[in-house]
C-alpha cells in the first residue's frame, strides 16, 4: 500500500525489524561547535541569541576583537579523521548502527550541501565529504548508517522571516531544508535519519508528512529507512517513527511503541569540550545500568561521543566505548535481538533487569551479591530448569526459593579490593 501524506497512514508504517534488533548504536557531534569546543554544541546560540556573558567572555578572551561565529569555519580542519579507525572502534563497542550529525542547529552542513554556498564541508573547513567518508567506512563493517539533521537553523535569514510570519510563509522550508533532505537520501542512502529542530514550528510548516510519504513510497531506502519523532513542534512521542520523546529518555516502564534513548557520555555537552573532567563523564558502570534498563523496557541505546575539530575521538571516550563493547562480547546475548520479557526488573531492587529471546530468560544483575547467592522471585522454575552464566563454562547449581522464585549459586569470585566489573547475565532455561 502507498503512504499518504498524513500521520495517521504514516504512523502505521511496521518499523523495518532491524532496529528493534540492533539494540545499541553509537551517536557522533561534530560540527563548527567543535572549533570553540567549550560549553556545548550549543555555543553559538548562547554566545550570539542570548548574550551569555560566560560566553562573550570567553570569545573575547581566546580571540580577535571582532570574531564571528563564521570565523570558526576554517579551524574546523578534521586533519586526523579517519573513518575506517571510527568504524572500528564503533565496531569494537558493539554499536550495530552510528548517527551523525550531517546539519546542526547552526546550518553547517558536513556534506557538499548545493543550498548552504560556502557554509558546508567541502567548500570550507575540512574541504572533506565527512559524511560520505563515514558513511562508506561504516558499510564496509556492516554497520547502519543513521543521519542526524536539524529542520530548523538559528540564524538563517531565511527561517528567521519565516519565523517573523508567524510560519506562514516557508522559504526556508522549500529552499534549503528540504533540498538537503532528500539530497542526504539520494546521495547517502541512510538506514536512519535522526531528525531534530522541530519544536518551534507546526507539520504544516515543515511539509513532513509529504516528505516521509516520499521516502516511504519511492525513495532508494523506502523497505528499510527508520526515522525518528522529530517532525513537528508536537510531534515528539506522538507521530513519526519510534520515539526520542526528549534527549536522555527514561520511560521507567515497558512501553507499546518502540523507542530509543539517546545519552552522552559527557554528562554536560553533546558536541566535544577542550575543558570536561572525569567526574562530568559516565563511567562504564553507569552506561552499562542505562543500556540495560533501557533494553529491558524496549528501548535502543545510542551513546554519545563528540570527536574535537581534527576528527579525533579522545583515548578517554574511546576507553569508555571499548568497556562497553567488552562487556557486550560477553553479554550481548540478553541484548541483542532480545525481546522484553513478562517482568522487566526484580521489584524488591532495581539491580536485576530481564531480557528474554525465545524460551531464554536473562537476568542481569548490576550488583553482585555478597553471599554469591542471586534470589530471583519472578521466574517459576520446573523440574527441567536449568542455569547458566554467560562467559562462564558450565552450569550452575539452583535451588527453588522458600517463597516462590529460585536462588542461584553464582560461581565463586576471588577477592578484590577493586570493585568487581559492572553487570552479569544468568541465562535461565525451562522456566516460565
Amino acid at each position: 500500500p502507498r503512504y499518504r501524506p498524513d500521520w495517521a497512514s504514516l504512523d502505521a508504517r511496521p518499523l523495518p525489524a532491524w532496529f528493534d534488533q540492533a539494540k545499541v548504536g553509537v551517536f557522533v557531534h561534530w560540527g563548527v561547535f567543535s572549533v570553540p569546543a567549550w560549553g556545548s554544541e550549543w555555543f553559538w546560540w548562547h554566545w550570539r541569541g542570548e548574550h551569555r556573558p560566560d560566553y562573550e567572555q570567553f570569545v573575547q578572551r581566546r580571540y580577535p576583537p571582532d570574531t564571528t561565529y563564521a570565523d570558526f569555519a576554517p579551524h574546523f580542519t578534521a586533519h586526523d579523521f579517519q573513518p575506517r579507525e571510527w568504524a572500528q572502534l564503533f565496531q569494537r563497542a558493539g554499536a550495530r548502527y552510528v548517527v551523525l550529525t550531517t546539519k546542526h542547529h547552526e546550518g553547517f552542513t558536513n556534506w557538499g550541501s548545493s543550498v548552504s554556498w560556502n557554509w558546508n564541508s567541502l567548500d570550507t573547513g575540512p574541504h572533506r565529504d565527512l559524511v560520505g567518508e563515514l558513511g562508506q567506512a561504516l558499510r564496509e563493517s556492516n554497520i547502519r548508517y543513521g543521519l542526524y539533521h536539524s529542520l530548523l537553523e538559528w540564524f538563517n535569514p531565511l527561517y528567521l522571516a519565516d519565523k517573523e510570519s508567524d510560519f506562514k510563509t516557508q522559504n526556508f522550508v522549500l529552499k534549503k531544508t528540504m533540498p538537503e533532505l532528500y539530497d542526504l537520501v539520494l546521495k547517502y542512502k541512510p538506514d536512519l535519519i535522526w531528525s531534530d529542530g522541530d519544536w518551534e514550528a507546526p507539520e504544516s510548516y515543515w511539509n513532513s508528512t509529504s516528505f516521509l510519504a516520499w521516502l516511504y513510497n519511492d525513495s532508494p531506502v523506502k523497505d528499510t529507512v527508520v526515522v525518528n519523532d522529530r517532525w513537528c513542534n508536537n510531534c515528539s512521542c506522538h507521530h513519526g517513527g519510534y520515539y526520542n520523546c526528549a534527549d536522555k529518555y527514561k520511560p521507567g516502564t515497558l512501553l507499546t511503541h518502540k523507542w530509543e534513548m539517546c545519552s552522552s557520555i559527557d554528562k554536560l555537552s553533546w558536541g566535544y569540550r577542550s575543558n570536561m573532567n572525569i567526574a562530568e563523564l559516565m563511567d562504564e558502570a553507569s552506561i552499562i545500568e542505562e543500556l540495560v534498563q533501557t533494553v529491558s523496557f524496549g528501548g535502543n541505546y545510542l551513546l554519545n561521543v563528540g570527536p574535537t575539530k581534527e576528527g579525533v575521538i579522545v583515548p578517554i571516550f574511546q576507553e569508555r566505548l571499548l568497556s562497553l563493547g567488552r562487556w557486550l562480547d560477553t553479554n550481548g546475548e540478553a541484548i541483542y535481538e532480545s525481546k522484553p520479557w513478562r517482568v522487566q526488573m526484580e521489584n524488591s531492587t532495581d539491580t536485576v533487569w530481564y531480557t528474554s529471546k525465545g524460551p531464554a530468560v536473562y537476568a542481569i544483575f548490576l550488583i553482585w551479591p555478597q553471599d554469591n547467592i542471586l534470589k530471583l522471585s519472578s521466574p517459576t522454575p520446573s523440574p527441567a530448569t536449568q542455569v547458566t552464566m554467560l562467559g562462564f563454562a558450565g552450569t550452575l547449581k539452583w535451588q527453588k526459593s522458600p517463597g516462590k522464585g529460585l536462588l542461584v549459586t553464582l560461581p565463586y569470585m576471588l577477592p578484590s579490593p577493586l570493585p568487581p566489573q559492572s553487570g552479569w547475565t544468568v541465562k535461565l532455561e525451562g522456566v516460565k
